[in-house]
């Protein structure tokens, strides 16, 4: 079974939370995967308030989206084995699981732990699966945009500067939805969406800076 850090009491709540709604005609692990989600942004908001009593809410709030973004999701749901142990349909079986089924699967995780245990377990759970985005998060400077950040850093690492590149679109013209990735030197990071190029490049620019924090890039 995946190596979560919880024993369930009841097992059948972590067989529901790996099932993919593309592997059955039954129950699948959405319904869990929407309360994790909710009791995941409880959870991360609480710890970012309590450790940084001088952040202003903007600052917080991007924090707090480094933390619950797809990448780290993901990277959290593979060190706990997540890809190996999901029920899947077919089509994804033979074929690395794309970072929005890994999120996924682990907000559904956490929301089987949340009805197995309670909050505290959740907390736990959350504070340890999660540390190091924690951590990498609450060390963001303040004041200073994503961007910016970005820029220092890829200057800094490789006297380049960061490009950002429109990886898709969506949406009709009044409500136009943009799909963009940081780039720097040559390495594409994971991409984000936004409803203006601007703030898809903001979104984009937290998803290179987390990977850049993890020491996995550039």
């Amino acid at each position: 079974m995946a190596r979560t850090p919880y024993r369930f009491r009841d097992p059948r709540l972590l067989e529901l939370a790996l099932t993919h709604a593309s592997s059955t005609g039954g129950e699948d692990n959405e319904r869990l995967e929407f309360l994790g989600d909710a009791v995941l942004d409880l959870l991360v908001a609480e710890h970012l308030f309590q450790v940084d009593p001088r952040a202003s809410e903007g600052e917080l709030t991007e924090r707090k989206a480094m933390v619950v973004s797809r990448q780290s999701l993901a990277l959290a749901a593979k060190s706990l084995d997540l890809d190996r142990e999901a029920r899947v349909g077919r089509g994804l079986r033979d074929s690395t699981l794309p970072r929005s089924v890994l999120a996924n699967l682990y907000e559904a995780i956490l929301g089987a732990i949340y009805l197995d245990g309670g909050l505290e377990a959740s907390r736990e759970f959350v504070d340890e699966s999660l540390g190091e985005a924690l951590g990498v998060a609450a060390r963001q400077p303040g004041g200073a945009e994503p961007k910016q950040r970005l820029q220092h850093l890829a200057q800094t690492r490789t006297g380049s500067p960061p490009t950002y590149v429109v990886v898709a679109e969506r949406g009709q013209a009044h409500a136009r939805a943009f799909l963009v990735a940081a780039q720097i030197d040559g390495d594409r990071f994971p991409s984000a969406w936004g409803r203006t190029r601007k703030e898809a490049e903001r979104w984009a620019a937290l998803e290179a800076l987390l990977v850049l924090d993890d020491g996995s890039g550039v």
